[in-house]
């Protein structure tokens, strides 16, 4: 298997993963504060990820990483997850997938910016018409009226796609599950005892859906995804398997559904054939 398809496979895997977090997210802020929520599955990814770096014993990053790292827990590790908390209380988890649609371009813009990446304008065009696509299918499943939570949404995929970038540069020297441990391990003091600041006072009203979300979002969303997706834009490039997250919103849809009886139609299938062929030639056209 060469590295371009072992990257395109990585990154698959790693969106999978990753479409769980919105409605695990959305279960988990029912019944946990989102400040709370942020904290705490940092920490526990904190923990996890110190003693994988232990185990393996890695070598640990030299000076000129500690800021990039801290960059990319700031953005990954904090910001989007903080940000999609706090809007999925005012907004359904599925019109917050609207947004996801538009991570794909700002994973490539910040791919070019800080990673150096020179795709083709048809690549631009492919990209532009896979996330319209999504977009303008999410936006079909239900509007909102909060002004605050589509802030936040859009604010929070800013900072994801520089997050992304960031980290795959990172990867391409250090590995992939290496920069997203190193950046957990770095917020895990503050993350640590913020989470004890923020715990609630009792946890008798937690219902155990809420405690699987967490869980969830911790193990999965916080690292287990981050060790296919770094290393799959850092193999494929970050521009091309960047598009693959056009596929994430139909799958986060499904799951809304499934999990949280959010209602969706059959147009799903048609509109999903139509991102997926916009992945695959998109594909031909990214430079890595």
């Amino acid at each position: 298997m060469n590295k371009t398809t072992s990257g395109w496979i990585n990154g698959f895997l790693g969106v999978l993963i990753f479409s769980g977090s919105l409605p695990a997210t959305r279960l988990a802020v029912m019944d946990f504060d989102p400040l709370f929520l942020t904290v705490c599955r940092a920490a526990i990814a904190g923990v996890l990820a110190g003693v994988l770096l232990l185990i393996f014993r890695q070598q640990r990053p030299v000076r000129s990483d500690i800021i990039p790292l801290l960059l990319v827990a700031l953005c990954v590790v904090v910001g989007f997850p903080l940000l999609t908390a706090l809007a999925l209380q005012y907004v359904t988890s599925a019109h917050a997938i609207i947004y996801i649609g538009l991570l794909p371009l700002s994973t490539a813009i910040f791919g070019v910016l800080r990673g150096g990446e020179r795709p083709r304008l048809t690549f631009w065009i492919l990209s532009a018409l896979g996330s319209s696509l999504v977009a303008g299918f999410a936006l079909t499943q239900g509007a909102t009226s909060s002004p605050v939570g589509d802030a936040l949404m859009l604010a929070s995929i800013i900072v994801c796609g520089y997050g992304y970038a960031e980290g795959a540069r990172l990867s391409r020297r250090l590995g992939g599950w290496q920069v997203i441990s190193w950046a957990l391990v770095l917020s895990l003091p503050v993350m640590s005892l913020l989470s004890f600041y923020y715990m609630p006072i009792s946890w008798a009203g937690i219902s155990g859906s809420a405690l699987l979300s967490l869980a969830y979002v911790s193990l999965f969303s916080m690292l287990i995804g981050f060790v296919f997706w770094y290393r799959g834009l850092a193999q494929g490039g970050i521009a091309a398997v960047g598009q693959l997250q056009l596929l994430q919103p139909f799958f986060g849809l499904l799951l809304s559904a499934l999990v949280l009886h959010e209602s969706i139609g059959w147009p799903i299938f048609i509109v999903n054939i139509g991102v997926v062929l916009c992945v695959a030639i998109a594909r031909r056209f990214a430079a890595k």
